[in-house]
């Protein structure tokens, strides 16, 4: 970590477990990465690889008492968050730091109109009246292009379809104008058309509010077209992080080029079985101390024992180099 002010976060050796009856399980495994002002930083991986709680993380949103961040550093405008008060938290969350959830049913209160939930986060942050908290409500409503925003506001989340909601989420997320978005899969569950509204939405408001982005996905597609840096994540760890152009163009680790081959292609044959990667992503409990994705495909112990070391092999392109994976 360099400590620029080019970065308006910086996630340095981050150690995030969870306290069960087999003891502390590490689910985030010392993880490093950095958030450049006004880009876009994609973080991919399988299901269970450890972003979504990576994201809890930074805003300390972990469920409680299990989970636990116990060690490195989370820098946010110089401000380490893993240390902050809960005074601070609470104004940073929601205020400089938005989260758009990925689901929106459970995000959103459902015994509540939809305008008092929106006009709640202007109340907390802004002090601001009622009247002023659900005048600014309504804009936002309309700023995410909900149809009859004043209608909208008296609705319950039931009412709307779940392309709506995820509006509303994201009317949530960035009513304070934050410095940064944490989107964490925010097209899950929803068709392939109001996907792509989404994704539009949110980098047409990011263009026009100049907010950092951290988005969330297990699909590489949406990092193509949306992100700046990718950050590749493992089992907890990340295994490969560069520069979206660098990333597709030489992938250097076995894990990243296997997500690569998976993409279907144009000339994908219709019917044709994809391309998968062998075995799957080992259980908290099962980690090895080695190189995890070894692990995975049954090599030899030899290449499991010593994590790899994780490295700069070329500028700003960032590897995990265990022998059997790392393929310059």
């Amino acid at each position: 970590m360099t400590g620029t002010s080019s970065y308006i976060l910086e996630v340095d050796k981050l150690i995030t477990s969870f306290e069960t009856d087999r003891g502390m399980l590490r689910a985030v495994d010392q993880v490093s990465f950095v958030v450049p002002e006004g880009k876009t930083v994609g973080i991919v991986g399988e299901s269970g690889c450890g972003k979504s709680v990576t994201a809890m993380s930074i805003v300390r949103l972990l469920p409680q008492p299990a989970g636990k961040i116990l060690g490195g550093r989370i820098l946010f405008k110089g401000l380490d968050l893993i240390h902050a008060s809960d005074a601070e938290i609470r104004r940073v969350r929601g205020g400089e730091i938005g989260v758009i959830f990925q689901e929106p049913m459970s995000a959103l209160n459902p015994i509540h109109r939809i305008g008092r939930q929106v006009a709640e986060v202007f109340r907390l942050h802004q002090k601001i009246s009622k009247k002023d908290a659900w005048d600014a409500a309504t804009e936002m409503l309309q700023l995410v292009r909900i149809p009859a925003p004043e209608k909208r506001m008296l609705d319950y989340p039931h009412h709307l379809s779940g392309g709506m909601r995820q509006r509303i989420v994201i009317a949530l997320a960035l009513a304070c104008r934050p410095a940064l978005v944490i989107a964490d899969e925010p097209t899950t569950a929803l068709d392939v058309t109001v996907q792509a509204q989404i994704l539009d939405l949110i980098a047409r408001l990011q263009s026009e509010m100049q907010m950092s982005m951290i988005l969330i996905t297990h699909d590489l597609g949406v990092i193509a077209e949306t992100c700046d840096e990718v950050v590749v994540m493992y089992a907890g760890r990340v295994v490969e992080r560069a520069s979206v152009d660098e990333l597709f163009a030489h992938p250097l680790h076995a894990y990243t080029r296997g997500l690569l081959h998976s993409i279907p292609t144009l000339g994908t044959r219709s019917k044709s079985l994809l391309n998968t990667i062998p075995g799957r992503v080992a259980s908290l409990a099962d980690h090895s101390h080695g190189c995890r994705f070894c692990q995975r495909l049954g090599r030899v112990p030899a290449s499991t024992l010593g994590r790899p070391l994780y490295a700069e092999v070329s500028p700003a392109h960032w590897v995990e180099t265990c022998p059997d994976c790392y393929q310059p």
